[in-house]
Protein backbone atom coordinates (compact mmCIF):
# COMPACT_ATOMS: atom_id res chain seq x y z
CA UNK A 1 0.00 0.00 0.00
CA UNK A 2 1.38 3.15 -0.99
CA UNK A 3 0.73 6.73 0.98
CA UNK A 4 1.64 9.82 0.22
CA UNK A 5 5.25 10.78 1.96
CA UNK A 6 7.51 13.73 2.99
CA UNK A 7 11.36 12.72 2.18
CA UNK A 8 13.78 15.30 3.48
CA UNK A 9 17.40 15.74 1.58
CA UNK A 10 19.88 17.89 2.69
CA UNK A 11 21.23 20.14 0.04
CA UNK A 12 25.21 19.29 -0.56
CA UNK A 13 27.25 21.70 -1.89
CA UNK A 14 28.67 20.23 -5.42
CA UNK A 15 31.94 18.44 -5.27
CA UNK A 16 35.33 21.60 -5.06
CA UNK A 17 32.54 24.19 -4.36
CA UNK A 18 33.32 25.60 -0.98
CA UNK A 19 29.85 26.77 1.32
CA UNK A 20 30.75 30.67 0.74
CA UNK A 21 30.43 30.27 -3.18
CA UNK A 22 26.69 28.82 -2.81
CA UNK A 23 25.74 31.87 -1.09
CA UNK A 24 23.13 32.07 1.31
CA UNK A 25 21.17 28.85 -0.27
CA UNK A 26 24.05 26.71 1.66
CA UNK A 27 24.60 22.69 1.11
CA UNK A 28 22.91 22.81 5.08
CA UNK A 29 19.32 23.75 3.42
CA UNK A 30 16.89 21.22 3.23
CA UNK A 31 14.91 19.95 -0.01
CA UNK A 32 11.55 18.78 0.42
CA UNK A 33 10.00 16.27 -1.58
CA UNK A 34 6.64 14.41 -2.20
CA UNK A 35 5.83 11.33 -3.05
CA UNK A 36 3.78 8.13 -3.19
CA UNK A 37 5.73 5.13 -1.18
CA UNK A 38 5.23 2.28 0.80
CA UNK A 39 6.36 1.91 4.60
CA UNK A 40 9.03 -0.39 3.39
CA UNK A 41 10.20 1.71 0.41
CA UNK A 42 10.68 4.94 2.49
CA UNK A 43 12.27 2.99 4.67
CA UNK A 44 14.80 2.03 2.03
CA UNK A 45 15.66 5.28 0.96
CA UNK A 46 16.55 6.82 4.15
CA UNK A 47 18.81 4.05 5.53
CA UNK A 48 20.33 4.08 2.28
CA UNK A 49 24.11 4.91 1.76
CA UNK A 50 23.31 6.19 -2.27
CA UNK A 51 21.43 9.25 -1.53
CA UNK A 52 21.21 12.47 1.30
CA UNK A 53 17.67 12.10 2.41
CA UNK A 54 18.05 12.46 5.86
CA UNK A 55 14.52 11.46 6.97
CA UNK A 56 10.95 10.27 5.54
CA UNK A 57 7.49 9.62 6.88
CA UNK A 58 4.15 9.61 6.06
CA UNK A 59 2.07 12.56 5.49
CA UNK A 60 -0.11 13.11 8.16
CA UNK A 61 -3.00 16.14 8.31
CA UNK A 62 -2.39 18.50 10.58
CA UNK A 63 -5.21 19.78 13.33
CA UNK A 64 -5.94 23.85 14.82
CA UNK A 65 -4.48 23.31 18.36
CA UNK A 66 -8.24 25.14 18.96
CA UNK A 67 -8.40 27.58 22.72
CA UNK A 68 -10.30 26.17 25.31
CA UNK A 69 -13.53 27.59 27.37
CA UNK A 70 -12.48 29.39 30.29
CA UNK A 71 -14.34 30.83 33.63
CA UNK A 72 -12.44 34.93 32.42
CA UNK A 73 -14.29 36.40 30.06
CA UNK A 74 -12.14 39.30 29.99
CA UNK A 75 -8.36 39.48 29.65
CA UNK A 76 -7.35 41.47 33.38
CA UNK A 77 -5.96 44.49 32.07
CA UNK A 78 -2.84 46.22 34.19
CA UNK A 79 -2.11 50.49 33.38
CA UNK A 80 -3.66 49.27 29.81
CA UNK A 81 -1.75 46.14 29.09
CA UNK A 82 -2.68 42.65 29.47
CA UNK A 83 -1.93 40.34 31.93
CA UNK A 84 0.58 38.72 29.46
CA UNK A 85 2.79 41.55 29.24
CA UNK A 86 3.21 41.98 32.40
CA UNK A 87 3.94 38.86 33.13
CA UNK A 88 6.70 38.63 30.53
CA UNK A 89 8.25 41.57 31.46
CA UNK A 90 7.39 43.24 28.10
CA UNK A 91 6.13 46.52 29.79
CA UNK A 92 10.09 46.50 31.26
CA UNK A 93 11.84 46.07 28.30
CA UNK A 94 13.69 48.82 26.49
CA UNK A 95 13.47 46.52 23.05
CA UNK A 96 10.65 46.78 20.71
CA UNK A 97 11.31 43.90 18.09
CA UNK A 98 13.01 46.38 15.26
CA UNK A 99 14.40 45.02 12.42
CA UNK A 100 13.56 41.44 13.50
CA UNK A 101 11.79 39.25 11.16
CA UNK A 102 8.99 36.88 12.79
CA UNK A 103 7.11 34.14 10.90
CA UNK A 104 3.37 33.07 11.98
CA UNK A 105 2.60 29.58 10.50
CA UNK A 106 -1.86 29.37 11.15
CA UNK A 107 -4.47 30.17 9.52
CA UNK A 108 -3.39 33.55 8.33
CA UNK A 109 -4.24 36.93 9.12
CA UNK A 110 -6.64 39.57 9.04
CA UNK A 111 -4.71 42.26 7.06
CA UNK A 112 -7.13 45.47 7.74
CA UNK A 113 -6.95 44.45 11.21
CA UNK A 114 -6.09 48.16 13.31
CA UNK A 115 -3.65 46.18 15.28
CA UNK A 116 -1.24 45.44 11.87
CA UNK A 117 -1.44 49.07 10.78
CA UNK A 118 2.19 49.27 8.84
CA UNK A 119 3.27 46.40 9.39
CA UNK A 120 4.53 44.89 5.88
CA UNK A 121 2.87 41.72 5.80
CA UNK A 122 4.51 38.88 3.61
CA UNK A 123 1.95 36.66 3.28
CA UNK A 124 1.57 33.14 1.34
CA UNK A 125 -1.39 30.44 1.23
CA UNK A 126 -0.43 27.12 1.23
CA UNK A 127 -3.96 25.67 1.30
CA UNK A 128 -7.00 26.00 -0.68
CA UNK A 129 -8.91 28.64 0.86
CA UNK A 130 -9.52 32.38 0.97
CA UNK A 131 -5.81 34.32 1.65
CA UNK A 132 -7.40 36.29 4.65
CA UNK A 133 -7.45 34.56 8.07
CA UNK A 134 -11.48 33.03 7.79
CA UNK A 135 -10.86 30.95 11.39
CA UNK A 136 -9.54 34.26 13.77
CA UNK A 137 -6.74 32.00 15.51
CA UNK A 138 -3.80 33.14 13.22
CA UNK A 139 -4.85 37.00 13.56
CA UNK A 140 -5.15 36.73 17.88
CA UNK A 141 -1.65 34.98 17.55
CA UNK A 142 -0.29 38.01 15.08
CA UNK A 143 -1.70 40.16 17.59
CA UNK A 144 0.07 39.09 20.82
CA UNK A 145 3.38 38.74 18.91
CA UNK A 146 3.50 41.88 16.86
CA UNK A 147 0.02 43.62 17.50
CA UNK A 148 -0.01 47.62 17.97
CA UNK A 149 -2.10 48.93 20.36
CA UNK A 150 -5.91 48.90 19.94
CA UNK A 151 -8.09 51.58 21.63
CA UNK A 152 -5.48 52.37 24.23
CA UNK A 153 -4.92 48.82 25.37
CA UNK A 154 -1.23 47.10 24.42
CA UNK A 155 -1.82 43.39 23.17
CA UNK A 156 1.61 42.95 21.43
CA UNK A 157 4.70 41.79 23.12
CA UNK A 158 7.37 43.45 20.23
CA UNK A 159 5.46 46.16 18.93
CA UNK A 160 8.43 47.21 16.92
CA UNK A 161 8.40 44.24 14.15
CA UNK A 162 7.68 46.05 11.09
CA UNK A 163 8.03 42.82 8.42
CA UNK A 164 6.10 39.65 9.34
CA UNK A 165 5.99 36.42 7.61
CA UNK A 166 2.12 35.19 7.40
CA UNK A 167 2.16 31.72 6.01
CA UNK A 168 -1.40 29.80 6.12
CA UNK A 169 -1.05 26.90 6.32
CA UNK A 170 -4.07 25.53 7.74
CA UNK A 171 -7.73 26.06 5.76
CA UNK A 172 -11.09 24.73 5.13
CA UNK A 173 -9.55 20.91 5.04
CA UNK A 174 -7.10 21.37 7.37
CA UNK A 175 -3.36 21.12 6.26
CA UNK A 176 -0.78 18.14 6.28
CA UNK A 177 2.92 17.97 7.78
CA UNK A 178 4.23 18.39 4.28
CA UNK A 179 2.76 21.71 3.91
CA UNK A 180 4.19 22.64 7.07
CA UNK A 181 7.64 21.77 6.36
CA UNK A 182 7.37 23.61 3.00
CA UNK A 183 6.35 26.58 4.82
CA UNK A 184 9.08 26.45 7.89
CA UNK A 185 11.44 26.15 4.09
CA UNK A 186 9.76 29.46 3.35
CA UNK A 187 9.66 31.59 6.05
CA UNK A 188 13.20 30.68 6.97
CA UNK A 189 13.81 32.07 3.57
CA UNK A 190 12.14 35.52 3.66
CA UNK A 191 14.61 35.66 6.78
CA UNK A 192 12.41 34.58 9.46
CA UNK A 193 14.19 35.09 13.28
CA UNK A 194 11.44 33.14 15.02
CA UNK A 195 9.12 31.15 13.47
CA UNK A 196 5.55 30.51 15.88
CA UNK A 197 3.31 27.35 14.97
CA UNK A 198 -0.04 26.78 16.88
CA UNK A 199 -0.96 23.32 15.36
CA UNK A 200 -0.57 19.56 16.10
CA UNK A 201 -0.34 16.51 14.20
CA UNK A 202 -3.85 14.75 13.85
CA UNK A 203 -2.95 11.06 15.06
CA UNK A 204 -6.31 9.72 15.19
CA UNK A 205 -7.34 11.32 12.10
CA UNK A 206 -4.33 9.49 10.54
CA UNK A 207 -6.11 5.63 12.09
CA UNK A 208 -9.37 6.77 10.30
CA UNK A 209 -7.86 8.01 7.14
CA UNK A 210 -6.50 4.64 6.92
CA UNK A 211 -9.02 2.76 7.88
CA UNK A 212 -11.81 4.45 5.97
CA UNK A 213 -9.51 5.04 2.69
CA UNK A 214 -7.27 2.16 2.57
CA UNK A 215 -9.53 -0.47 4.30
CA UNK A 216 -6.90 -1.17 6.84
CA UNK A 217 -8.05 -2.68 9.87
CA UNK A 218 -8.38 -0.86 13.13
CA UNK A 219 -5.53 -2.75 15.28
CA UNK A 220 -3.11 -2.29 12.14
CA UNK A 221 -4.36 1.06 11.32
CA UNK A 222 -3.20 2.25 14.56
CA UNK A 223 0.13 0.54 14.49
CA UNK A 224 0.92 2.43 10.93
CA UNK A 225 -0.39 5.63 12.67
CA UNK A 226 2.14 5.15 15.54
CA UNK A 227 5.11 4.33 13.40
CA UNK A 228 4.02 7.66 11.16
CA UNK A 229 3.89 9.09 14.70
CA UNK A 230 7.61 8.39 15.14
CA UNK A 231 8.73 9.42 11.59
CA UNK A 232 7.29 12.61 11.71
CA UNK A 233 8.62 13.49 15.21
CA UNK A 234 12.21 12.36 13.76
CA UNK A 235 11.30 14.29 10.89
CA UNK A 236 10.62 17.44 12.50
CA UNK A 237 13.28 17.01 14.73
CA UNK A 238 16.00 16.30 11.66
CA UNK A 239 14.41 19.83 10.04
CA UNK A 240 15.43 21.49 12.96
CA UNK A 241 18.96 20.63 12.47
CA UNK A 242 19.60 21.18 8.75
CA UNK A 243 18.08 24.53 10.28
CA UNK A 244 20.13 25.04 12.80
CA UNK A 245 23.12 24.15 10.06
CA UNK A 246 22.44 27.02 7.72
CA UNK A 247 21.90 29.37 10.48
CA UNK A 248 25.56 28.55 11.51
CA UNK A 249 26.31 29.34 7.97
CA UNK A 250 24.68 32.05 7.08
CA UNK A 251 24.97 33.95 10.39
CA UNK A 252 21.05 35.05 10.14
CA UNK A 253 19.47 32.78 13.36
CA UNK A 254 16.12 31.54 13.73
CA UNK A 255 14.13 29.60 16.18
CA UNK A 256 10.75 27.56 15.79
CA UNK A 257 8.67 27.62 18.68
CA UNK A 258 5.43 25.36 19.08
CA UNK A 259 1.93 25.30 21.29
CA UNK A 260 2.56 22.07 23.79
CA UNK A 261 -0.97 20.71 22.96
CA UNK A 262 -4.61 21.03 25.12
CA UNK A 263 -5.61 17.17 25.40
CA UNK A 264 -4.60 17.34 29.53
CA UNK A 265 -7.37 17.24 31.55
CA UNK A 266 -6.57 18.14 34.99
CA UNK A 267 -9.62 19.71 36.33
CA UNK A 268 -11.43 15.77 35.95
CA UNK A 269 -8.00 14.18 37.30
CA UNK A 270 -4.76 15.72 38.31
CA UNK A 271 -3.18 12.73 36.79
CA UNK A 272 -5.02 13.30 33.36
CA UNK A 273 -1.79 14.95 31.98
CA UNK A 274 -1.36 14.19 28.09
CA UNK A 275 2.38 14.34 26.92
CA UNK A 276 3.44 17.08 24.16
CA UNK A 277 2.04 16.86 20.81
CA UNK A 278 4.31 16.80 17.53
CA UNK A 279 5.62 19.06 16.17
CA UNK A 280 6.46 20.52 19.18
CA UNK A 281 8.04 17.91 20.67
CA UNK A 282 10.79 17.20 17.70
CA UNK A 283 14.45 17.97 19.40
CA UNK A 284 15.07 21.83 17.84
CA UNK A 285 12.22 22.95 18.73
CA UNK A 286 10.67 24.78 21.94
CA UNK A 287 7.66 23.14 23.21
CA UNK A 288 5.44 25.81 25.01
CA UNK A 289 3.31 25.53 27.91
CA UNK A 290 0.02 27.38 29.00
CA UNK A 291 -0.05 29.70 32.55
CA UNK A 292 -3.16 30.80 34.60
CA UNK A 293 -2.94 33.96 36.70
CA UNK A 294 -6.27 33.46 38.16
CA UNK A 295 -4.32 31.95 41.49
CA UNK A 296 -3.94 34.70 44.23
CA UNK A 297 -0.36 32.44 45.08
CA UNK A 298 1.04 32.67 42.19
CA UNK A 299 1.39 31.33 38.32
CA UNK A 300 -0.07 27.62 37.78
CA UNK A 301 -0.32 25.42 34.55
CA UNK A 302 -3.30 25.67 32.41
CA UNK A 303 -5.97 22.64 33.53
CA UNK A 304 -5.52 21.50 29.65
CA UNK A 305 -2.00 22.51 28.86
CA UNK A 306 0.10 19.63 28.08
CA UNK A 307 2.66 17.75 30.28
CA UNK A 308 6.42 17.93 29.30
CA UNK A 309 7.07 21.41 27.49
CA UNK A 310 10.30 23.37 27.70
CA UNK A 311 9.14 26.78 28.86
CA UNK A 312 5.84 28.24 28.89
CA UNK A 313 4.00 31.61 28.95
CA UNK A 314 0.44 33.26 29.42
CA UNK A 315 -2.55 31.10 28.09
CA UNK A 316 -5.31 32.06 30.12
CA UNK A 317 -7.90 34.43 29.80
CA UNK A 318 -5.76 36.51 26.73
CA UNK A 319 -6.88 39.46 25.36
CA UNK A 320 -5.57 39.73 21.65
CA UNK A 321 -7.13 40.90 17.70
CA UNK A 322 -10.33 39.75 16.71
CA UNK A 323 -10.71 38.54 13.37
CA UNK A 324 -13.35 41.99 12.05
CA UNK A 325 -12.01 43.87 14.79
CA UNK A 326 -11.38 44.74 17.56
CA UNK A 327 -10.38 41.99 20.70
CA UNK A 328 -11.16 38.95 21.79
CA UNK A 329 -10.06 37.03 24.54
CA UNK A 330 -8.90 33.07 24.13
CA UNK A 331 -7.46 30.45 26.19
CA UNK A 332 -4.87 27.87 25.37
CA UNK A 333 -1.12 26.89 24.80
CA UNK A 334 -1.84 28.77 20.69
CA UNK A 335 -1.80 31.48 23.46
CA UNK A 336 1.06 31.29 24.96
CA UNK A 337 3.04 30.40 22.14
CA UNK A 338 2.75 33.84 20.78
CA UNK A 339 3.73 35.12 23.86
CA UNK A 340 7.29 33.11 23.73
CA UNK A 341 7.67 34.28 20.11
CA UNK A 342 7.04 37.66 21.36
CA UNK A 343 9.95 37.86 23.86
CA UNK A 344 12.00 35.54 21.45
CA UNK A 345 11.74 38.68 18.91
CA UNK A 346 12.76 40.91 22.03
CA UNK A 347 15.95 39.40 22.53
CA UNK A 348 17.06 39.06 18.83
CA UNK A 349 16.69 42.74 19.02
CA UNK A 350 18.74 42.95 22.19
CA UNK A 351 21.53 41.03 20.81
CA UNK A 352 21.61 42.43 17.22
CA UNK A 353 22.11 46.13 19.28
CA UNK A 354 24.78 44.72 20.81
CA UNK A 355 25.97 42.83 18.11
CA UNK A 356 25.89 39.00 19.50
CA UNK A 357 23.51 38.15 17.33
CA UNK A 358 24.48 34.56 16.51
CA UNK A 359 23.53 30.32 17.08
CA UNK A 360 22.85 29.15 19.26
CA UNK A 361 23.58 31.46 21.53
CA UNK A 362 20.09 33.00 20.53
CA UNK A 363 18.08 29.68 21.50
CA UNK A 364 20.21 29.60 24.49
CA UNK A 365 19.29 33.57 25.36
CA UNK A 366 15.75 32.82 24.96
CA UNK A 367 15.14 29.32 26.93
CA UNK A 368 17.74 30.87 29.55
CA UNK A 369 15.50 33.87 30.45
CA UNK A 370 12.46 31.64 31.58
CA UNK A 371 12.28 32.06 35.19
CA UNK A 372 10.42 29.72 37.80
CA UNK A 373 9.36 32.86 40.79
CA UNK A 374 5.94 33.65 41.09
CA UNK A 375 4.67 30.53 40.79
CA UNK A 376 2.40 29.04 43.19
CA UNK A 377 4.43 26.47 45.55
CA UNK A 378 4.10 22.91 44.85
CA UNK A 379 4.32 22.94 41.08
CA UNK A 380 5.43 20.16 39.30
CA UNK A 381 8.49 20.65 37.27
CA UNK A 382 7.54 18.45 34.13
CA UNK A 383 4.81 20.73 33.81
CA UNK A 384 6.37 24.04 33.55
CA UNK A 385 9.69 23.15 31.94
CA UNK A 386 12.28 26.19 32.56
CA UNK A 387 9.66 28.56 33.71
CA UNK A 388 7.84 32.01 32.43
CA UNK A 389 9.66 33.31 29.85
CA UNK A 390 11.20 36.83 30.38
CA UNK A 391 11.72 39.88 28.38
CA UNK A 392 14.89 41.29 27.94
CA UNK A 393 15.07 44.51 30.72
CA UNK A 394 18.31 46.48 29.93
Amino acid sequence: MKLKHVMLRQRRAPEGVGLEAMGEETAAGPVIEVDDLTPKKAAEIVASPDNDVVAAAPVISLKLIEPVAHAAADDPLTNGSTWGIKSVGADQSPFTGENVVVAVLDTGIDPNHDAFAGVNLVRRNFTNGPDDDAHGHGTHCAGTIFGRDVNGTRIGIARGVSTAVIGKVLGPGGGGSDVLLNAIEWAIGEGANVISMSLGIDFPGFVAFLQNTHNVPPELATSMALEGYRANVLLFERLASLISARTLNTGTPCIVVAAAGNESQREVDPDFEIAVSPPAVSEGILSVAAFGNDDPQGFTIATFSNTGAILGGPGVGVLSAQRGGGLTSKSGTSMATPHVAGVAALWADKMKKANQFRSPQFANRVLGSATLDGFRAGFDPQDIGSGMIQAPRN
